[in-house]
């Protein structure tokens, strides 16, 4: 692998009544969570991809698939873990990673720091290597209609 490797992450899930809301691996109080197999933390899903691509080791549904019933309700720091531990086995581990939330609400400024010092802790980094943002879609879309968030992610990885 060269000295350095970028990858994009995307994720998408709808928005639910009745379940807790997860994101970068904090729960948020808000009347409505994301549906998904595991917990549906956006953010993080988004996350793995990015670093999964950067390694070039195809995206979460390829190593957690959601038909795989140990997957089920699993939260997605233990997702993160999984893909931390697999990029050390392949002599690399994450350097930097940007990350935003598209969703017109909660606002999550009071959540980034703790977002930021999970995300750190599960990928072996330093707090002040992981960014995370917010924007809105201005009322367009699923997104704008809170019907679902998405998340972009970007990541860098470099050898160990």
């Amino acid at each position: 692998m060269t000295q350095f490797r970028i990858g994009l992450g995307y994720d998408v899930h709808r928005l639910v009544k009745g379940r807790p809301l997860f994101l970068g691996g904090v729960e948020i109080p808000y009347p409505k969570g994301l549906l998904g197999h595991s917990d549906a933390d956006v953010l993080l899903h988004a996350l793995c991809d990015a670093m999964l691509g950067a390694a070039g080791m195809g995206d979460i549904g390829r190593h957690f698939p959601d038909t795989d019933s140990r997957f089920k309700g699993v939260s997605s720091l233990t997702l993160l873990e999984n893909v931390t531990q697999m990029l050390e086995s392949e002599g690399v581990r994450l350097c930097n990673a940007d990350l935003t939330l598209v969703a017109e609400e909660p606002k999550i400024g009071p959540y980034v720091d703790g977002m930021r010092k999970r995300i750190a802790f599960f990928c072996k980094a330093s707090p002040d290597k992981i960014n995370i943002k917010a924007t809105t879609t201005e009322g367009l879309g699923i997104t704008g209609r809170g019907e679902a968030m998405a998340a972009y992610a970007i990541a860098m990885l470099c050898k160990i």
